[in-house]
């Protein structure tokens, strides 16, 4: 909090105030070495009071779903936005999902810790099953009647250790995207790559967000090696699970590794 009784939001303002009272009620100054807010902090409200909530979100019966949007939190190789191929690829994108820890998390910050679905500390029983019952949906219901499913990176940052994506409110740029290829029957406003479907340049609205060229390409960037890397962790991640694990998903690495190569 500011000498005026203000809330600064630390890191969003080029300049540091000179003085606050930090989130343990204590004097605090830039040189002091140590961030001013709990590394924990957030802004939330009531998703109730959001002015355009779909009045249906709390439909018992449920509601449709287009999307399904899997996110982790990477500072480096995944990309701010990717879709799946299909049904099999998406469910293997969201097993292998991982995300460097935060203060919300035991242990150190910024390791990296797999979390498959955002599902590790709620799934009942052995995640190798809970993948095997995704796949069936496809046998259920159907291909064409599923929705595509998605993976964001809001987190990705630059070499001196800035976050690229302004995220909050802008990541609805992602979300128009996203809604346009729920829609599209091609590959309207997207582009094949190794890891799945990305979005050709100038297919975000990023009008006014100042953003380079530079950085737009940074945050659709593909490292072949990091992502080789992250092929290594997701084997090992998947040994776990024994024979338990669908063969799909293997499959589905063994993909990833082949595009990989094919790039070379």
């Amino acid at each position: 909090m500011t000498l005026d009784g203000d809330i600064w939001w630390e890191g969003m303002t080029e300049d540091e105030p000179q003085r606050l009272t930090s989130w343990l009620k204590t004097d605090w100054h830039p040189d002091h070495g140590v961030p001013a807010a709990h590394p924990n902090s957030r802004f939330t409200v009531p998703a109730s009071q959001c002015p355009v909530i779909d009045p249906e979100w709390e439909n018992p019966k449920g509601v449709p779903i287009s999307a399904i949007i899997f996110g982790g939190r990477r500072s480096e190789t995944i990309p701010l936005v990717y879709q799946a191929r299909d049904w099999s690829h998406g469910v293997f994108v969201g097993a292998t999902m991982a995300s460097e820890t935060t203060a919300a998390a035991v242990g150190k910050r910024g390791v990296l810790r797999n979390d498959p679905m955002a599902m590790r500390p709620f799934c009942g029983y052995n995640m190798g099953d809970y993948f095997g019952h995704w796949l069936t949906f496809k046998e259920r219901i159907g291909e064409d009647k599923l929705p595509k499913i998605f993976h964001v990176n809001w987190f990705r940052k630059d070499k001196s250790g800035r976050f690229m994506w302004p995220g909050f409110g802008d990541n609805l740029r992602v979300l128009d995207w996203i809604l346009k290829r729920c829609e599209a029957k091609d590959l309207t406003y997207a582009e094949t790559s190794p890891i799945g479907i990305i979005p050709k340049f100038g297919a975000l609205d990023v009008s006014g967000l100042n953003l380079s060229e530079s950085i737009m390409n940074q945050l659709s960037a593909i490292n072949r090696q990091e992502w080789k890397a992250e092929c290594g962790r997701s084997r090992e991640f998947f040994q776990n699970f024994g024979d338990r694990m669908p063969p799909q998903m293997t499959a589905e690495l063994n993909q990833l590794e082949a595009n990989l190569d094919s790039t070379q």
